[in-house]
């Protein structure tokens, strides 16, 4: 299973619900109070005590809010382990796993979003800005989208600072939200989802609320373009977790329209963040069918991820291309019949190329013992049609579904089992000298590769990490001019020592030459104090894995590690100028949080905008390592001028 779905979905537990508030059920007055503790022996002790592989272990769900436990077993991830049990059961087990939990009785918010006047609920009490000036973009040096560009180099040329000035970085402000994902940044208005339902419109200076529409539970980061659909001439487009696109006018939050669901798929979600060119929005589309076959009821497996087209005026569907193609097929063991080709998600959010007329994505693996081309791999789709036009994969036989170790009782685990070895990044297209051209994308293999963008041809490829199922390259890389920044996760020696002859981990960050694939520097990620605040007053077990995306600018590249710390490199020779520990204290945030504790930093990368830079410390990733039921996201910016 790709990782970061796996932080999205198990990490998160139920972040592909959408409501905000603690659901509650209502219990007959007739029948006895189900018993919680007894349903979690027969259902869940399996693989929660003691946990197994990725799962969560039942002191970890304890420090989750009781919200996040039920819809993690009524509409995300633990749906299917859950199958036959009632409303009354699901919150009992739910309260039996978090008995600290504070009550709350507010209403469930349905999927489709509200906009609130003055917000209420959430984190802390809102503070809404003095004033909502129109959305102004700069010249120069706005981060519209999860890539910033078409080309998804995540490098901001006009950052608004200097790297001479990089080093005097300080905190300005943080704000408060569960399972917070990578902001955008339009002018002064800033742009972020979460998994509690709420898409804020923050000022980017202060923190203070512009606007807040809530029903939107997603991880996706929001894009913010100009567009006429919208009475403000902004719009920002964001994907949840019901598999809908929801199109809203930027300046007021106010809905514009809402697709239909794009994948039926029970198991399927929206991972990847949506991307806007030629009036058509591309939307990837993931699931998390590797964990529900961990469950013996679960048949595995039929889905197939894919790429949708929509148009931007309506929302309607014009396309979608499944990176899977031929019959299902049936093969019979263990007493079930089990079915594929299937698995090939596209967990990261496309790149595109107007020049060729082509968008790219890369996929996942395959979940069963059939064997396809479409999975581990990296294809070009038409951006009229949705025709592949080429696809290559690099690792075949990647078969893998979640929880097939010695224990394993689903009867879904293929034969061998595979690597588990997703591409969880989005492909950058990279201009060299003399107007070549080349795309460039990481594997959690720890491989980067180079293709030639109109053919799929493979340029080259370079070893940058061990890689496993948490290692190698997980949420993706950045380009500025010179050099492909590419961050090493390799965090497989938190679960065990490496095997004889396996090569042992190598997490920190490399510059590769985007030319040939050299290395032209590289930096070990440091091994420095955090402290998680899930393991209270114990030492914490602090990992240094460098997961995250990163974001450059000239001359610098951020980048953060799982440990909590926050870093600023010297794009030419990997020297950290500058370095910040998210964990070393806590915060107080703009949105009323006395407290607040920063975490590992996981998943989406920074933001860099109009002289500030934004990360999402506390991120609940794919290692369950440094992650709060509530995240923290933090602004730095120049000191005040005395």
């Amino acid at each position: 299973m790709n990782t970061k779905a796996w932080g999205f979905a198990v990490g998160l537990i139920g972040a592909v619900a959408a409501l905000s508030a603690v659901l509650t059920f209502p219990t007959s007055a007739q029948a006895p109070a189900p018993d919680g503790a007894a349903i979690f022996e027969s259902r869940c002790k399996t693989c929660h005590e003691p946990p197994i592989e990725r799962a969560p272990g039942k002191a970890e769900l304890a420090q989750r809010p009781r919200a996040d436990i039920v819809r993690a077993l009524t509409s995300g991830i633990m749906a299917p382990m859950a199958a036959g049990l009632t409303p009354d059961q699901i919150n009992a087990v739910a309260a039996y796993l978090t008995p600290a939990a504070a009550a709350d009785d507010s209403s469930a918010v349905g999927v489709e979003h509200r906009m609130l006047a003055v917000p209420a609920g959430g984190v802390g009490p809102n503070p809404m800005c003095a004033a909502n000036p129109p959305i102004s973009a700069r010249a120069q040096g706005d981060w519209p989208s999860a890539g910033v560009d078409d080309a998804s180099s995540r490098y901001q040329p006009h950052p608004g600072l200097t790297a001479k000035q990089v080093p005097d970085l300080v905190l300005k402000w943080a704000f408060a939200m569960p399972g917070g994902g990578q902001p955008t940044v339009v002018g002064d208005w800033l742009f972020t989802t979460n998994r509690n339902g709420k898409l804020y419109a923050l000022d980017a200076k202060t923190g203070c609320v512009h606007w807040m529409a809530e029903g939107l539970t997603s991880r996706t980061t929001p894009m913010v373009v100009r567009s006429n659909i919208s009475p403000s001439g902004w719009a920002t487009f964001v994907g949840v977790s019901s598999r809908t696109l929801h199109a809203l006018d930027a300046q007021t939050g106010k809905p514009i329209w809402t697709s239909d669901v794009l994948e039926a798929h029970t198991s399927s979600v929206l991972t990847g963040s949506p991307i806007v060119a030629n009036g058509r929005i591309f939307v990837p589309i993931s699931s998390i069918e590797e964990a529900s076959s961990m469950s013996k009821a679960y048949v595995c497996c039929t889905f197939r991820g894919s790429l949708a087209a929509l148009d931007e005026t309506t929302g309607k569907l014009l396309w979608k291309t499944p990176m899977i193609t031929g019959p299902m097929q049936t093969i019979h063991r263990d007493g079930k019949d089990l079915t594929g080709p299937a698995g090939a998600a596209v967990w990261a959010a496309p790149s595109v190329d107007r020049k060729r007329g082509l968008v790219y994505v890369a996929t996942g693996d395959s979940y069963t013992d059939i064997d396809t081309d479409g999975d581990d791999a990296v294809a070009a789709l038409d951006m009229k049609t949705g025709q592949v036009k080429w696809k290559h994969q690099v690792t075949k036989g990647d078969n893998f579904v979640m929880g097939c170790g010695p224990k394993s009782v689903s009867g879904n685990c293929p034969t061998p089992v595979g690597p588990d070895y997703d591409f969880g990044t989005t492909p950058i297209l990279f201009t060299l000298k003399g107007g070549h051209q080349v795309l460039m994308v990481g594997q959690k293999s720890g491989l980067a590769y180079g293709f030639e963008p109109g053919s799929g041809k493979l340029l080259w490829k370079t070893a940058v990490g061990a890689g496993s199922a948490l290692g190698g390259i997980e949420w993706g890389m950045a380009a500025d001019t010179h050099h492909l920044f590419v961050p090493v996760s390799d965090i497989i020696e938190l679960f065990r020592p490496p095997a004889p002859g396996e090569p042992a981990g190598r997490p920190g960050l490399y510059a590769l030459n985007p030319a040939n694939g050299a290395i032209d520097w590289s930096t070990p990620a440091p091994v420095a104090p955090c402290h998680y605040a899930a393991d209270k007053a114990k030492a914490s077990t602090c990992v240094r894995a460098q997961s995250a995306a990163p974001a450059a600018m000239p001359g610098v590249v951020f980048s953060g590690t799982l440990d909590g710390w926050f870093r600023a490199y010297d794009a030419k020779t990997g020297k950290v100028i500058w370095a910040y520990s998210t964990t070393a204290q806590t915060y107080s945030t703009v949105n009323g949080v006395p407290a607040q504790p920063g975490g590992g930093i996981d998943g989406m990368g920074p933001t860099i905008a109009g002289g500030m830079v934004y990360t999402m410390s506390g991120f609940n990733g794919a290692a369950r390592v440094g992650s709060n039921g509530v995240n923290v996201l933090l602004a730095f910016g120049l000191p005040d001028k005395k």
